[in-house]
């Protein structure tokens, strides 16, 4: 039995106003745990959710000297920034502060979702997206997940799609 939640935030509210299909995953979050990522990964999983940990993408805020973006990648990667600031088209990339990624989003770090920010950023997906049927990323909130089509994700932030992932 897959566990499903039917909370509004305003990331599941972005996907039913735009009428993608999707599916809310839920998993108790322990407050302690600050492995968001891999924490949903191992929930998922133990809740009998067959998924992958690179098909469960992360969203980190990053800051280019034009402003914040956002890079969206595989929960075990780490993020180039040289890279993702190369696909956003700006000289350097550094993480942003936590209190401005959250500022921006309306989401708390580790609940941080690429879909129906409080501010539309730019956004750069990693290119493995479209290795996966569907793939996962945070509904809004910590301990909710929303699964997708790689190409709903892609259109839904307006993302491009290059390697992003640290060597």
């Amino acid at each position: 039995m897959r566990p499903v939640v039917r909370a509004a935030t305003p990331a599941i509210a972005a996907l039913v106003a735009a009428d993608v299909p999707h599916e809310v995953l839920s998993y108790h979050h322990d407050p302690r745990n600050d492995a968001f990522g891999d924490e949903a990964v191992a929930a998922l999983s133990a809740a009998g959710v067959e998924v992958s940990a690179e098909q469960v993408f992360k969203t980190l805020v990053i800051a280019l000297p034009s402003g914040l973006a956002v890079a969206v990648l595989p929960v075990p990667y780490k993020l180039s920034l040289k890279a993702a600031a190369a696909a956003l088209g700006a000289p350097r990339a550094e993480m942003a502060d936590r209190a401005a990624a959250e500022r921006s989003s309306g989401y708390v770090v580790g609940g941080i979702s690429p879909l129906g920010q409080r501010r539309t950023l730019p956004t750069v997906v990693d290119d493995s997206v479209y290795a996966w049927d569907r793939v996962l990323c945070s509904a809004g909130r910590r301990g909710l997940q929303v699964a997708l089509a790689p190409a709903d994700l892609v259109r839904l932030t307006n993302a491009v799609t290059v390697d992003v992932l640290a060597s």
